[in-house]
């Protein structure tokens, strides 16, 4: 399927469908009103002519069709009051707009984008219904017998404002390159564990890299080279698979880069599937878990789309790739194992093994001295407990930096929220017979202990946060541009304003 802007008539005047937003306005009596955008005014007169159109008042999420002059039809969204319309508001409108459509057997599709300009900014309300368009269609269909078919070849975005003709390429590219790094981090999440395990998992990121992101700098380190390493955390997750770890490094660095350039790590982790060890999941539990490499699927899809739209920073992208099975080498509770930094670990159960491989990532990472840190990880169903399905918790060393981030976040639209690490916690962390323990001595407060557990790797003087996305990395229904089920690529679009922001 195509997706292109058209400042001519050509296409809006042939397609099948038109898509129109209207917006509801009280009146002086306070009674509501539909108020109406249209770039087209014959449809405007067309409309307010219908005699079943009176109830219809443009109501956030209400929707109405009719049949246009030409035989076409009008599919007008309504996206309530204008003045509370903002980026959110036009994203979920066009991607409830285009789940409307797909399945119609017609040529084309066409946006109005002036319709749908609430915020006062043609180009961006483009970026907008291009992003909703492209992330609303995305299909993981590839075990289907019979894969769906796109019912119609295009969608056209309807621009008039021809001001904003020489800037459109550039931000309707910038934007793909962002919506096609979400679509990738969703399929490298919804791949079954039977094929993705971490050998092919790394393989599929170098392919990636060579194709796509030019100049990148890849090494990738396998079971020989982490016992080298003396990553003990790591290998102790490993030890029970019957595939190597890998643990994939890739390196951006900007083309005017200076000895002053910002230098930013992303860390995550990637469990392609988790048992749970000797700890073994209940059965239910272990329906799903596939997600549990989400966290590195997250920050490879937004150092991909930083390095496509030329972050102006370094970015360094750790990803520790293992599954965590049974078998009779896997390693069994009560059992201690030594940190790449040299703290002994006391292992009290072997279903909290993500903090145990971003540990020793994060240690790796914190070795290269960037700037700054971010990991991410499906790491603690406390989170879920904690924030619920729709809030992605972060917590680190450096409010001032967890500021930003959430800012990013906010500007994104995505949800985040900063729990914080307390001194009793990290306490808590202290075992009898080790340095560190890898649960706390409760089942409360499970996030903010993982975090705690994972302080101790983060060098000195370095910047950190860490992102549990365990509630946001799958499962995102009531985002009508995320799939119903499987992964949602959340949190992605939050780090590529991060790393791209100058």
């Amino acid at each position: 399927m195509k997706i292109h802007v058209d400042f001519t008539e050509d296409h809006y005047n042939n397609a099948s469908i038109k898509i129109v937003g209207a917006y509801e306005k009280k009146s002086k009596e306070g009674t509501k009103q539909v108020q109406l955008a249209w770039t087209e005014k014959e449809l405007v007169t067309a409309f307010k002519a219908l005699k079943d159109v009176e109830n219809f008042t443009g109501a956030k999420g209400s929707s109405f069709s009719f049949t246009g002059a030409n035989g076409e039809k009008i599919l007008v969204i309504g996206l309530g009051e204008k003045a509370k319309t903002k980026d959110e508001g036009i994203r979920r409108a066009i991607a409830n707009a285009y789940k409307a459509v797909e399945g119609k057997k017609v040529k084309a599709v066409t946006i109005d984008a002036a319709s749908f300009n609430a915020i006062n900014n043609i180009l961006d309300t483009v970026k907008l219904i291009q992003e909703a368009v492209e992330l609303s269609s995305y299909k993981f269909d590839k075990y289907l017998s019979k894969k769906s078919v796109p019912t119609f070849k295009e969608v056209c975005i309807y621009v008039t404002d021809k001001k904003v003709k020489r800037s459109i390429d550039k931000a309707t590219a910038e934007v793909s390159n962002v919506t096609e790094s979400i679509n990738f981090s969703r399929d490298l999440s919804n791949e079954v564990p039977n094929v993705l395990h971490s050998v092919e998992y790394a393989k599929r990121i170098e392919k990636d890299v060579k194709a796509n992101l030019k100049g990148v700098k890849t090494k990738i380190l396998g079971k020989a080279d982490l016992k080298k390493e003396k990553m003990g955390m790591f290998l102790a997750v490993n030890a029970g698979s019957a595939h190597e770890p890998r643990l994939v490094h890739l390196t951006y660095t900007p083309k005017k880069a200076t000895k002053n350039t910002k230098h930013i790590c992303l860390v995550g982790k990637g469990l392609t599937f988790d048992t749970g060890g000797y700890s073994l999941k209940p059965g239910g539990s272990m329906v799903g878990m596939k997600f549990d490499m989400a966290g590195s699927a997250t920050v490879y899809g937004a150092f991909r789309a930083a390095v496509l739209n030329n972050s102006p920073y370094k970015i360094t992208l750790i990803l520790g790739m293992t599954d965590n099975a049974v078998n009779e080498h896997a390693i069994v509770p009560d059992s201690v194992v030594t940190a790449r930094n040299g703290m002994t670990v006391e292992i009290l159960n072997t279903d909290a093994e993500g903090r145990l491989v971003l540990g020793d990532c994060l240690d790796y990472a914190s070795d290269l001295k960037p700037d700054q840190i971010i990991d991410a990880a499906t790491l603690t169903g406390a989170c879920l407990v904690a924030l619920g399905t729709q809030v992605c918790a972060i917590l680190g060393n450096n409010d001032k930096f967890i500021k930003k981030v959430t800012d990013s976040a906010k500007k994104s639209d995505e949800y985040m929220w900063h729990m914080p690490i307390i001194p009793e916690w990290e306490d808590d962390m202290k075992s009898n017979i080790a340095d560190l323990k890898n649960i706390g001595s409760t089942r409360f407060a499970g996030t903010a202990t993982a975090a705690a557990f994972l302080s101790n790797f983060v060098g000195e003087g370095i910047e950190w946060a860490h992102l549990d996305v365990a509630g946001v990395a799958d499962g995102q229904s009531h985002l009508p541009y995320c799939p119903k089920k499987g992964a949602s690529g959340l949190i992605i679009r939050t780090l590529h304003h991060l790393l791209t922001a100058k």
